[in-house]
């Protein structure tokens, strides 16, 4: 297996290629990782199915023991490619709090944090692309 990260590797049965393709991805590519569902609100708003998290993202968790619990994305960690939400914590034995990491496919986007400039450009370029192609007029 080559050691460098292939940008046209498509698909393996093979469990490592595919564990080597995730750990070796750029930092790009893994952002794509980290995308979770968007609420049906925000599709029909902005086009798309699913965008990258972020922290100060609202999120509903979907699966898993905290199934139902919303909070905001405290943290992202692009090594594990997982996400904190705030106020959702487990103890440890000496009592301790610590926080959960969640992946993003286990969550849905409730609302976005819209601070940044280059991710509202990306969400209003991507909404005129894809009323484009359903041939709607762009506001």
């Amino acid at each position: 297996m080559k050691k460098q990260f292939s940008t046209s590797w498509k698909a393996s049965k093979r469990k490592s290629k595919q564990r080597k393709y995730r750990f070796a991805a750029t930092h790009t590519v893994k952002h794509e990782f980290m995308s979770a569902n968007l609420s049906k609100e925000l599709r029909k708003k902005y086009g798309r199915r699913n965008f990258p998290v972020r922290k100060g993202d609202e999120v509903l968790v979907m699966r898993g023991k905290f199934k139902g619990k919303k909070g905001k994305v405290v943290k992202v960690n692009m090594k594990k490619l997982k996400a904190s939400i705030e106020g959702i914590q487990i103890a440890r034995k000496d009592g301790t709090k610590v926080n959960v990491y969640f992946q993003p496919s286990k969550m849905q986007i409730q609302a976005l944090n819209t601070e940044d400039k280059e991710r509202l450009k990306a969400l209003e370029r991507n909404k005129a692309s894809s009323s484009k192609l359903k041939g709607e007029k762009v506001q």
